[in-house]
């Protein structure tokens, strides 16, 4: 299970705190050359780590913007790791380097070994679109999915963002009609925040900008579980739904904290028992810190990763992990609730207060 971290963008979004840099000059190009080299000795140096993580054989290619590399760069680190094929192979895309690279551009990422992608449309409104810093507007992104189902993608995840206080109900219900529209396997829907460093922060800061209330996101969220409900996607996660047997693999994978490799700056790993570490954020020569968790922070992690999917975690797992009394609280007030196969999990219709519920059993 390994992640590959591309700090490259075209542009900064409003809302993103992610590392990355601008590539929009010639002299990108021999900048992205020489983070590629530096994967790749990060490969040379890891590859006991990285074998340790094969009985989940996933690749997953994010960012920053990884649309924005050269083929050959992407062909270089994917081959470094030895090629194969894996369960899953995701990479994040652009719209607008969709519409610009096109159909053989995605071909060539399907013969790379890629049979997952994810598109980050955030939004159908062309104005909340600017406002964000998309380099796309709704029609590029339209033809984006055209492009990627022309060249053979059968398994596409689009992003979309809700609780944007300048959007309306109407612009949002739009959103999620159009998204329904293109029939993805896959969706993922994130509340918008406030993220420390990011262009938003500051728009805060200064007052050009205020949160959209608790209030008005619990009716957005309520609208898109309900259309997507209806529509036959299944609720797996906080923030995901899927087609029945489209579920994400790699991501799954975290909130079950499995061991991975994350590649490139910035990048996390986990050993699957208490070591993290992570790379800095540099784009050549980067190096590891690490730290070791808890007894403690291992069962913080557990719950509140667990908790997040509508599988849930085992009773006995979650009752050695949590406060009994708040336990049974949750569970006599609907706030949890037992399944098949001796689980406990949050019901779909708490889900949007699930960090409130974790307090509270933390």
């Amino acid at each position: 299970m390994v992640y590959i971290h591309v700090p490259f963008c075209k542009s900064f979004c409003t809302y993103c705190d992610f590392y990355s840099e601008i590539c929009s000059s010639k002299e990108s190009e021999q900048v992205q050359k020489v983070y590629a080299d530096c994967v790749c000795r990060e490969i040379d140096a890891r590859r006991e780590e990285i074998a340790r993580t094969e009985a989940l054989r996933t690749l997953y290619i994010g960012g920053g913007t990884p649309s924005v590399l050269p083929m050959e760069l992407l062909e270089q680190m994917v081959s470094h790791l030895g090629g194969g094929r894996y369960d899953e192979f995701t990479i994040e895309v652009n719209p607008e380097d969709i519409v610009r690279k096109g159909e053989d551009y995605v071909k060539g990422l399907l013969e790379l070994g890629v049979n997952r992608v994810s598109m980050g449309v955030q939004s159908f409104s062309d104005p909340l679109l600017k406002w964000m810093g998309r380099r796309h507007d709704s029609a590029r992104a339209l033809k984006a999915v055209k492009i990627l189902r022309n060249a053979g993608v059968r398994n596409l995840s689009i992003d979309l963002i809700f609780g944007i206080s300048i959007m309306s109900d109407e612009e949002w219900q739009s959103s999620v009609k159009r998204a329904l529209e293109l029939h993805p396997e896959h969706i993922s829907a994130y509340q918008l925040s406030i993220e420390e460093g990011s262009a938003l922060a500051q728009m805060v800061s200064r007052g050009e900008y205020s949160e959209c209330s608790e209030e008005r996101c619990r009716e957005q969220y309520d609208y898109l579980c309900r259309q997507l409900s209806e529509s036959g996607y299944n609720h797996y996660e906080v923030s995901n739904f899927a087609l029945p047997g489209r579920e994400a693999i790699h991501n799954g994978a975290y909130w079950r904290r499995l061991p991975y490799v994350g590649l490139g700056p910035g990048a996390h790993s986990y050993d699957g028992v208490r070591t993290r570490s992570w790379n800095r954020e540099e784009l050549s020569g980067w190096t590891r810190q690490s730290e070791t968790l808890s007894d403690d922070d291992c069962a913080v992690e557990t719950v509140m990763l667990g908790l997040r999917t509508a599988e849930g975690l085992k009773e006995d797992t979650l009752r050695a992990c949590c406060d009994s009394e708040a336990l049974e609280k949750e569970l006599s007030e609907g706030a949890l609730q037992k399944i098949a196969g001796g689980r406990i999990r949050i019901p779909e219709d708490h889900f949007f207060v699930s960090d409130a519920i974790l307090r509270e059993l933390l």
